[in-house]
């Protein structure tokens, strides 16, 4: 009898020991069986959701208003019991949203009551006075940290009390519903007419979405009925669209608010008149909506990306915005991957520069690396290889931030950095996928240098990129960043270093000679540019262009802008076995570029002015963009080296004469 009596004991016991109070009483109301409460507390722990939700989601009944006051009475108390503080129930303490806002607002900014679960909820006017902050981790040392160094330097106590993760989130969304409530009824105030310069846009040809999820720009110009500041956004993106632009910005100034497209490399307002100041916060707001960005940060810097339809293919904008002295900046690049053509032949215009490149890039393994400033069209540089190595018996894997272009056939992962996924752990996986050709987007920190050069001596084509102002450059970046010299010498099969010139219109351009003085200056002589035929750019003010369009005179291709389009400007550095020494040597990067040019490396310079020679573009694009290179001292040594005629008489002199026998004129002279 005893034996048979002793197991109901022990489950007994279990039962009790199993569930708390509520779970009991639940269990014994005959709202849930034992295996269904076992099941959601499983659940609860697993993911985090309210033990009342996943109960309601397994008996698919709601609990009644008194269950559900019970359980959070449970809560409250054991987070009271688990941390020591008080706990605080917002349905029967008396808190004012608006109390809530105003200091959310004014003190304790959002992204610090999101990032630690924690909201002002009162402040009193004692001596001194204090914050009563409600957490829904009253532990957490580094909240109470941020929250001390905001309040201490101004006098103000910490009161902490717990709350329920559920009344914090709810307390969270309140106040950002609020947000969002007055920032509609900002654009709604706003009735100033902000679309009178888009007239000349009402007629883009903008076709109908292919995609429902993804708005069209052609539908929201033609919706009358939109709110002004909406229309000016739709307008301001279809305008830069139809312009051909790279940038817009979006810049709140003391007065008004300007924007400026850049197109071609180079920045110009976008409409002749500033808009309004007071409209900057509802554009700035309309912007970070769009890119689903949190309209109530306005302290920090965010990122984003923006999805359209224009003319029939996807248009993407990622989006930068910028906390400033009079307002946030918006920044957005467009990334027009359908408008973009890939391939080395349509970027390089030498055939021989060419023809290296292809050459390094047909390699089945070693390091490339491409060098140049932003927006000097590395990554376009990059997707052409990829584009021309691109075949079902090639696997390619590429680390980008962000994916700016889409190729099929190719696995491209997104860095996400807060998830754990930086260059260097994706590099880490490639090489676990058996890959043949690697990209990395950017090669910024040491370990993600190491192992793409790992990665180059161990059979793999790895292309990256580097921020250095020539290819000689690269060389001492790597040794900066840790990477041993041998390593760098085995695995690197060259540099390709480029900029992008503005091209000169074909159309309206203006022929002339460049005087001795002016060649000069560019390391040119005038005996061997006499019979070249140079071109400047016929550029117009903003009142020549008023007028030349009244005349009819104006230039169709280019507007008055004097340019169209762009040309890229490259420096090949291929190595071989004297570079590859001179790397093992730690040899600066000046003696590496003069090597280079004694090899027959073309410099940023020398091919800018072939350039000019060729009448793509002009002098003036070559002193705004590549006459602080250095190439032109490296090329002179170069020449002084390997000179075999005598600089007087003419004579031809051979390799080891350090004087002409014949004038007695010495060879070399620094």
């Amino acid at each position: 009898m005893t034996n048979s009596s002793s197991p109901r004991r022990s489950r007994a016991l279990i039962v009790k020991n199993d569930f708390s109070p509520f779970g009991n009483k639940l269990v014994n109301s005959g709202v849930v069986d034992d295996d269904q409460m076992r099941q959601a507390l499983v659940e609860t722990r697993k993911t985090g959701r309210p033990l009342t939700e996943i109960i309601e989601q397994i008996t698919g009944r709601q609990l009644s208003p008194e269950l559900l006051r019970q359980y959070k009475k449970q809560q409250l108390f054991e987070l009271k019991i688990l941390y020591g503080v008080d706990s605080l129930d917002p349905e029967i303490s008396d808190i004012a949203g608006s109390q809530v806002g105003q200091l959310i607002d004014e003190l304790i900014p959002i992204d610090i009551c999101r990032r630690c679960r924690l909201v002002p909820v009162s402040k009193t006017d004692t001596e001194p006075p204090s914050v009563l902050v409600a957490m829904a981790d009253p532990d957490n040392l580094d909240a109470q940290d941020d929250l001390n160094r905001i309040l201490r330097p101004r006098g103000i106590g910490l009161r902490r009390m717990v709350i329920t993760p559920e009344d914090y989130q709810r307390l969270i969304d309140e106040y950002l519903e609020e947000q969002l409530k007055r920032q509609k009824q900002q654009e709604a105030a706003d009735s100033v007419d902000v679309t009178a310069d888009f007239e000349n846009l009402d007629n883009i040809d903008l076709q109908e979405a292919e995609d429902e999820g993804e708005a069209d720009l052609g539908e929201s110009l033609k919706g009358a009925e939109g709110a002004p500041v909406i229309n000016l956004v739709n307008k301001i993106l279809a305008k830069a669209l139809q312009e051909g632009v790279s940038d817009i910005h979006v810049e709140p100034q003391e007065e008004y608010l300007r924007i400026r497209f850049r197109k071609d490399g180079v920045l110009r307002r976008a409409f002749d008149k500033p808009f309004p100041k007071k409209i900057s916060p509802a554009v700035a707001a309309r912007f970070k909506i769009m890119s689903e960005l949190d309209i109530a940060e306005r302290r920090l810097p965010q990122d984003g990306k923006i999805r359209r339809m224009y003319q029939g293919r996807k248009v993407d904008f990622r989006v930068s915005t910028l906390p400033s002295r009079y307002g946030e900046k918006v920044v957005l690049r467009i990334l027009d991957n359908e408008s973009t053509q890939l391939g080395l032949d349509m970027l390089i215009t030498d055939q021989e520069t060419l023809e290296i490149v292809r050459e390094m890039a047909s390699r089945p393994f070693g390091l490339i690396l491409v060098t140049g400033p932003t927006g000097s069209g590395k990554s376009t540089s990059l997707y052409s290889i990829l584009a021309e190595r691109n075949d079902p018996g090639v696997n390619i894997s590429t680390a980008e931030d962000p994916i700016e272009y889409s190729l099929p056939g190719i696995t491209q992962v997104q860095v996400l950095r807060e998830k754990g996924m930086d260059f260097a752990s994706i590099l880490r996986s490639f090489l676990r996928q058996d890959p043949d050709v690697i990209l990395v987007g950017e090669t910024r920190d040491p370990e993600t240098a190491k192992t793409a050069i790992e990665a180059a001596l161990t059979g793999h084509l790895v292309l990256t990129t580097l921020h250095t102002n020539d290819a000689a450059g690269a060389i001492p970046r790597l040794d900066e960043m840790g990477v041993e010299p041998f390593m760098v010498s085995g695995a690197l099969i060259g540099v390709l270093a480029q900029r992008l010139m503005r091209r000169v219109c074909s159309e309206c351009r203006i022929a002339y000679q460049p005087n001795a003085n002016e060649l000069a200056r560019f390391g040119l002589a005038a005996s061997n540019e006499g019979e070249i035929t140079f071109y400047k750019a016929n550029t117009l003010t903003t009142d020549e262009i008023a007028e030349a369009r009244v005349q009819g005179t104006l230039c169709g291709k280019c507007n008055g802008n004097g340019y169209k389009g762009r040309v890229g400007v490259y420096e090949v550095m291929q190595v071989n076995e004297r570079l590859q020494t001179l790397i093992s040597e730690k040899a600066n990067a000046d003696r590496i570029k003069e090597a280079a040019v004694e090899e027959g490396m073309t410099t940023l310079l020398a091919y800018s002015l072939n350039l000019v020679r060729q009448g793509y573009t002009t002098l003036d694009e070559v002193e705004r963009v590549t006459f602080t290179d250095s190439g032109l001292e490296a090329e002179l040594k170069a020449k002084r080296k390997t000179s075999l005629t005598c600089r007087n008489c003419s004579a031809e002199l051979q390799q080891d004469w350090l004087d002409c026998p014949y004038c007695m004129t010495p060879r070399f002279q620094d």
